[in-house]
């Protein structure tokens, strides 16, 4: 639910003036913005942000919960399908809202075909699997072709041209640049009637600008704060998340698979579910959640075709 920022107690034209222009423009924006990020954003004083931010949490219901309450929440949550009976099986039903969904591979596995086949799909009707909203794919790799949309969208049976006017495309080039895209999401989803965001690397630029052990830790700082600031988001508008991640290899693991997903334990605690993709056999894809706080460690295979991804025969 979107309010006006005045029924915020304490909230008078000028304090509501002050959180629009730095992009706060729904209650539920100021209700899970940490206490420093508003007074930089805003430029208000310590006292003053924290009672807003008090008073906005106050509106939400943000406070102790029975657990029967948070059940009852979390069945506002929607699953998207991914447009792959495989995939959706081993997610539990689809791509869900309020948590953040990872897709970890090298290159070439599927990464950035599954996120461009569930931005045509959550356009779609609930009923037919969809989340009845738009899309913000944020790229920061320029891996995103919208002839590969209109591809998939006709193989579908869809409106192709409709379906590119649902997405809002942004090619981030620098992880500033990305970070920056980011802040402006709580104001972009709630008035587009965003329901997926998507960004393909979230990891990328990160890896390219932070080079060595000195930069490490103000990396992982960075990267954690955005990667919290996604999760927020998707708690807060009911949306999904989707964000890629790249792997590296160790040359001195001598058994089982030397490849790791990038970003350290700052990516692992931060998404909800992690899945990770590898090259099956017959050109196949092979996908496995690898962490998840109740989906098991179960495995879909899945193909690359004219309609996005499809289902493969279990390897």
């Amino acid at each position: 639910m979107s309010s006006e920022l005045e029924r915020i107690k304490g909230v008078g034209k000028d304090a509501a003036s002050k959180l629009r222009r730095a992009g706060y423009t729904t209650i539920e924006a100021v209700a899970v913005t940490p206490l420093k990020e508003l007074m930089k954003s805003t430029g208000m004083g310590e006292e003053k942000a924290s009672k807003i931010i008090d008073e906005a949490r106050k509106l939400m219901g943000f406070s102790f919960l029975r657990a029967s309450e948070l059940y009852e929440r979390r069945r506002r949550m929607i699953r998207c399908t991914t447009g792959c009976g495989n995939l959706d099986r081993m997610l539990g039903g689809g791509v869900e809202t309020q948590a953040m969904t990872e897709l970890i591979g090298d290159y070439g596995v599927g990464k950035t075909q599954i996120c461009m086949t569930l931005s045509v799909m959550a356009q779609l009707p609930r009923d037919k699997g969809g989340l009845e909203g738009n899309v913000i794919y944020v790229d920061t790799e320029g891996t995103f072709i919208a002839d590969r949309v209109y591809e998939i969208a006709s193989n579908r049976g869809l409106d192709p041209e409709k379906i590119l006017d649902g997405i809002i495309w942004a090619r981030a080039y620098t992880s500033d640049h990305q970070c920056l895209i980011i802040d402006h999401l709580f104001k972009v989803c709630p008035e587009e009637n965003v329901k997926l965001v998507v960004v393909d690397s979230m990891i990328s630029h990160f890896r390219g600008e932070y080079i060595g052990r000195e930069e490490l830790a103000d990396r992982q700082q960075k990267l954690n704060m955005y990667l919290h600031k996604l999760l927020r988001l998707a708690e807060a508008y009911n949306l999904a998340v989707v964000i890629t991640n790249q792997v590296h290899t160790n040359p001195a693991q001598p058994y089982g698979n030397p490849e790791h997903p990038t970003g350290g334990h700052v990516m692992a605690h931060a998404c909800t579910h992690r899945v990770h993709i590898r090259r099956g056999k017959k050109g196949t894809r092979v996908a496995k959640i690898i962490d998840s706080p109740y989906l098991p460690e179960n495995k879909a295979t899945f193909r690359i075709t004219e309609k996005g991804v499809e289902d493969a025969e279990e390897e």
